[in-house]
């Protein structure tokens, strides 16, 4: 992944455990929990707790773990992948909340069929977790499979989008 020089960063605490948060000027360019899988080396980013759009991420995912938001409402900015990465982390957006797709679904839905394990490594390095819910990515089977922040978040997630 590549960031832009102007990257900067905030905290979050969440029920889930903290988070860190990354922002240009213009765009959220990360959202991943602490220790995750994946996560870039975030300690020359300057911490800028209180930029607008860190401050409103931060927002809207508190809300969303208080069950009263399901979908975010956020500049992103998925430049920093590869053209797949990116294909991949679009199709992410389009899966309902509450609602689950298999790796091989991505991989069709990007014309790209024979792709499903390329498709895995794309999900697992989404940069901007939970706002691109590659936590609604299963197993053909429908198995819980991989999640770079940790099964026992994404079972939690899930969950937590569980209709009433």
């Amino acid at each position: 992944m590549k960031f832009s020089p102007h990257t900067v960063r905030a905290a979050l605490a969440t029920p889930l455990g903290p988070m860190t948060l990354a922002a240009t000027g213009t765009a959220l360019v990360g959202a991943w929990f602490d220790g995750q899988q994946h996560q870039p080396s975030v300690d020359a980013w300057p911490v800028q707790a209180q930029h607008p759009l860190l401050r409103a991420a931060g927002q809207q995912l508190l809300e969303y773990f208080a069950g009263q938001r399901q979908r975010f409402d956020l500049p992103l900015d998925l430049s920093g992948g590869t053209a797949f990465q990116q294909a991949v982390w679009t199709q992410l957006q389009s899966i309902a909340p509450g609602g689950t797709v298999s790796y091989g679904h991505i991989s069709q839905q990007i014309d790209n069929p024979a792709a499903v394990r390329a498709v895995g490594a794309a999900v697992g390095r989404n940069p901007i977790s939970i706002i691109v819910p590659c936590h609604r990515v299963l197993g053909s089977n429908g198995a819980l499979t991989g999640y770079a922040g940790g099964l026992e978040r994404k079972i939690a997630l899930l969950q937590l989008e569980r209709p009433q």
